[in-house]
């Protein structure tokens, strides 16, 4: 038997937080452990219940739910992940709620069944975008991206010795945690990985590009992280666009073949 998953809900509605306690409390294997009606009160439940997930609301009195997101994460002795679950559709809540360190990011009108999908993804150490989140994340960073060296296929991809260090970008300088970028270069098989999960590509279709297996690739995505010093997949992904180490994608154009959006 597994420890069950704990997460403490926060939201300044007391009917939305019941709404999602009836829904997470008929899963198997998920346990609602606390409730908080203010980021104030997040913060201190956080430190006291130490939840593995944290559903957190942004508009709330006494302290709003990004900046209670920002010193949770920032908490050495926390260690749950954070989904975004708002009513507002917005480009600042989106890409503040990412910097804070929020590992996912829904709507309120969201279905039940992604809510759930949500809170077992961060509790596996994943993150979780809603599509449209994840098409503005890709469309804000898409002029960034730049083009992949002449004659670099998917082939190559496939192919390329990937023990050997792949030449750190200008922009990659050694250090430790988010914002400093690289403590040791990526190989250049990481590096593939790393411009991939930059276009929200999952670990099957990773492998599959890629001839490799699910679990070297999640062998890979551990090893990024690390290097990047980042919680999760979507602060990897934004580290590296910031820092210009997502690179061009490998097949020669964004989103890759079967992507749309």
């Amino acid at each position: 038997m597994t420890d069950p998953i704990r997460v403490l809900l926060v939201d300044d509605h007391a009917m939305l937080r019941t709404g999602f306690r009836t829904v997470l409390e008929l899963q198997d294997g998920i346990e609602v452990v606390g409730e908080a009606a203010t980021g104030a009160e997040a913060v201190a439940l956080a430190a006291s219940l130490a939840p593995d997930v944290i559903t957190m609301d942004v508009q709330m009195p006494d302290m709003d739910g990004l900046e209670a997101t920002r010193r949770i994460v920032a908490d050495p002795a926390a260690n749950a992940s954070i989904v975004i679950v708002t009513t507002f559709d917005r480009d600042d809540y989106l890409f503040e709620a990412l910097d804070a360190g929020a590992s996912g990011f829904l709507l309120k009108n969201t279905g039940p069944e992604e809510l759930i999908a949500a809170v077992r993804a961060l509790a596996a150490g994943d993150a979780m975008l809603s599509p449209e989140a994840t098409r503005r994340v890709l469309r804000r960073f898409a002029a960034t991206i730049p083009s992949p060296p002449a004659g670099r296929t998917g082939d190559d991809a496939a192919t390329a010795g990937h023990d050997r260090p792949a030449p750190p970008p200008p922009a990659a300088t050694a250090g430790t945690g988010p914002g400093t970028v690289l403590a040791e270069p990526l190989t250049e098989r990481e590096a593939d990985v790393l411009r991939l999960l930059a276009e929200a590509w999952s670990n099957a279709e990773i492998a599959a590009e890629l001839y490799i297996g699910e679990a070297t690739v999640k062998t890979h995505v551990s090893r990024i992280l690390q290097k990047l010093g980042a919680r999760d997949r979507v602060q990897a992904v934004v580290l590296a666009h910031r820092h210009g180490l997502a690179g061009g994608d490998p097949r020669g154009g964004p989103g890759g073949p079967g992507r749309t959006g």
